[in-house]
């Protein structure tokens, strides 16, 4: 067999023995031989003839570990946060040591963002996973009326609204008016006012 041997930590190491030239059994020492540790490891095979003399061969076994940590996302993958809420992360776990993490989600903009995790081994492999998280909008911008509301207008006098307002958590947002008062005629008015976000979500008031 191939000597030396490189085994994958944590795989079965089936000696491939050795043989003695005049057919004499030969014994085999593992020295300690451990896959699950990574290291160096000399097996020894020993044989000898009917006269006592005594013959010896080694193999070098070298226990590798080229494996890289498995990384799991904990938590929803995709995960979504709403614009303007709090986003906290809900981590990842490795199959060997630390979770580290990179990336930032900018919960006041609205767009896809990344998050990575990684672990490095004791051999120095390196494990990696992502999440990704949507920041959204689907809230509808809240309008308020301004003034009184209902409002009382004289007949035949001059009607001045007193508009409304609109607040949204994508920043400033516009308010447009429907409809119309008409102060020479008796009767009740509906006046309505939208505001539409840059998600296209839509306020109204009345």
């Amino acid at each position: 067999g191939s000597n030396p041997v490189t085994v994958e930590r944590g795989d079965t190491y089936v000696d491939a023995g050795a043989t003695a030239d005049g057919g004499e059994s030969v014994s085999t020492n593992l020295g300690g031989l451990n896959t699950n540790v990574v290291g160096t490891y000399t097996i020894i095979y020993r044989a000898s003839d009917a006269s006592q003399n005594i013959g010896y061969a080694t193999r070098t076994v070298n226990v590798v570990d080229t494996t890289n940590p498995v990384v799991t996302v904990i938590g929803d993958n995709p995960a979504t946060v709403e614009l303007g809420d709090t986003y906290t992360d809900a981590g990842a776990t490795t199959t060997e040591g630390t979770v580290s993490s990179s990336g930032i989600v900018d919960t006041t903009t609205v767009g896809s963002y990344t998050i990575t995790y990684s672990a490095t081994d004791a051999s120095g492999n390196v494990g990696t996973a992502t999440r990704t998280v949507n920041v959204v909008d689907t809230s509808a911008p809240v309008v308020t009326v301004t003034g009184d509301n209902p409002a009382t207008a004289e007949l035949g006098a001059t009607y001045t609204d007193a508009g409304a307002t609109a607040v949204d958590a994508s920043g400033t947002v516009s308010v447009v008016t429907a409809g119309t008062v008409d102060t020479d005629t008796l009767g009740l008015y509906t006046l309505t006012y939208s505001s539409t976000d840059a998600s296209g979500n839509v306020g109204t008031a009345t």
